[in-house]
């Protein structure tokens, strides 16, 4: 084992705290392994150790991520979502390889799906484009954080106007979903969107709404003007 990963695993059984791990479990539906720390800390134990880590090889650095996934616990896969941000400045168009593997063989919650696509596919489709199909492709996948990875690496693009197009087709390939997380990771993409373009979201609600779920179209609409929510959620079929 890497020392590194030695000393922030030492520091996480340390402040590992029963009634914050408690607490934790309540807010996912499926299992989760957690040393119980609030995430704050987290991303101030992530930054500390960054400093130590910063001056290695991309490459190593990818390793010693995925030696923080292997563990299976949150707060390890949180230290990952933190660091892989910060090479941005580093990324080539091969790692969405790497990024996939990871999501399709890590990943195990809403939280550390949303907090590693989030930031860091999100940053990466930003960078490369052309990868914008890539996430397409994931939303056939039988996994269903691949599948809600799909929409919630656009979230932050979406937020500036970015990738509405993709958005909706992305949306539209996920539209009948059944999986709640997938339906409100779509939604929330669609939220986003809407930041800057509330007609052609509307527009798209009101064309889907039939066939949209209630979860996802709820989400979708939570930004938009009072009018415009109360035609969405009107059953008018």
């Amino acid at each position: 084992m890497d020392p590194v990963i030695a000393s922030i695993r030492t520091e996480l059984q340390a402040h590992a705290d029963p009634d914050i791990q408690k607490t934790s479990r309540r807010f996912f539906k499926e299992e989760i392994v957690c040393y119980g720390m609030k995430t704050a800390a987290v991303i101030a134990l992530a930054k500390k150790y960054w400093r130590e880590v910063k001056g290695r090889d991309k490459q190593e650095i990818f390793a010693l991520c995925e030696e923080l996934y292997r563990s299976g616990y949150m707060e390890e896969a949180f230290i990952v979502s933190a660091w892989t941000p910060l090479l941005k400045d580093r990324y080539e168009r091969e790692d969405i390889a790497v990024f996939r593997h990871w999501i399709e063989t890590y990943i195990s919650s809403w939280a550390a799906c949303d907090g590693f696509c989030n930031h860091t596919v999100g940053t990466f489709i930003d960078l490369y484009p052309e990868h914008v199909r890539e996430l397409k492709l994931w939303t056939q996948s039988g996994n269903r954080w691949m599948r809600r990875a799909a929409a919630v690496s656009l979230i932050i693009p979406a937020k500036r106007g970015r990738f509405l197009d993709d958005a909706l087709e992305i949306a539209d390939l996920l539209l009948t979903d059944q999986d709640d997380l997938v339906q409100k990771g779509y939604g929330w993409l669609l939220k986003e969107a809407s930041r800057q373009h509330t007609d052609e979201v509307f527009a798209y609600v009101m064309r889907n709404k039939k066939a949209m779920p209630r979860t996802a179209l709820r989400y979708a609409i939570e930004l938009m003007p009072k009018g415009l929510k109360t035609g969405a959620m009107k059953k008018n079929w």
